[in-house]
């Protein structure tokens, strides 16, 4: 970089700065909190003041979220699944390659983990991290919805909302139970039956890296001074890092259990015969 373009960087630089200073001095006085940190960050959590009519149900904004994100999921799968694969090509394009790729990583995540059963198992964990993934990004669309007192609300990710997050590690648990019984039957479901805190744990651990992110830009947003330009870069950082963190440990955790569950126990005949040949190896080798 030359001289002449280190003077027109810091330039622009300053005038971003003096700008951001002078509209935090002029819209300071404008600026009314109705209502404080915590009552802000409570109402996110629990969502007491921006409930949603649904069919003449009050709902919470996240399950909103949930429908929308689903639909949308769903429309792009029948689209590239009726549209796009059968075009295909041996050489792939860059959509066709990233498809590939996603598919082959939880695919190749799947038969890593659960080497006997893994057909199914690649499918879910799949589908469990785009619904992640995606759901989370989708808090950065900001989406307005009316609340039931007339007020507008931005729907936030639906794993934000504590019952889209347990709903979700209760499903990963329930798919785990049923590949142990397939698999095992009576030995599979205890197996699965000791893991009995893993529907709370993952439903916590999704519950809460997403919701630390919200709060964290609820928080910069709270305060004035830091409320332009700083929000846009925490938010979209919390959000990409939450999003591809958790569909990725959530998947893990799914693959690593259900593997164990449904592994075939070892037959006594085998251990028997190998236990004599280890045997008669240690007398030869004597």
């Amino acid at each position: 970089m030359s001289k002449k373009q280190k003077i027109i960087f810091w330039t622009i630089v300053s005038a971003v700065v003096v700008l951001l200073i002078t509209g935090i001095i002029l819209t300071n006085g404008l600026y009314e909190r109705d209502a404080s940190i915590q009552e802000s960050m409570q109402d996110a959590i629990l969502h007491e003041n921006d409930k949603i009519d649904l069919f003449g149900l009050p709902v919470n904004p996240g399950l909103i979220s949930a429908y929308l994100v689903t639909g949308a999921i769903l429309l792009f799968a029948a689209i590239v699944r009726i549209f796009v694969i059968p075009r295909f090509k041996r050489i792939p394009g860059k959509f066709q390659l990233v498809l590939e790729q996603a598919v082959g990583f939880f695919g190749g995540m799947a038969s890593n983990n659960s080497p006997h059963r893994n057909n199914v198992l690649g499918a879910y964990i799949f589908a469990a991290g785009v619904y992640i993934f995606f759901g989370t990004l989708f808090e950065l669309v900001g989406v307005p919805w009316q609340t039931v007192n007339g007020t507008s609300v931005t729907l936030p990710a639906p794993l934000s909302d504590i019952n889209g997050a347990i709903a979700l590690g209760c499903l990963s648990y329930v798919f785990i139970l049923v590949g142990g019984i397939a698999a095992n039957k009576g030995r599979g479901l205890l197996r699965t039956l000791k893991e009995f805190s893993l529907p709370i744990s993952m439903s916590f651990r999704l519950f809460g890296a997403l919701l630390s992110g919200m709060l964290v830009t609820e928080l910069v947003y709270y305060y004035l001074a830091l409320s332009f330009v700083l929000p846009v870069i925490v938010g979209v950082l919390f959000t990409l890092m939450h999003a591809v963190v958790q569909a990725y440990v959530l998947a893990m955790l799914t693959a690593l259990i259900y593997g164990e569950v449904t592994e075939p126990p070892v037959k006594k005949e085998s251990a028997r015969s190998h236990k004599k040949q280890t045997k008669t190896q240690t007398e030869v080798t004597l």
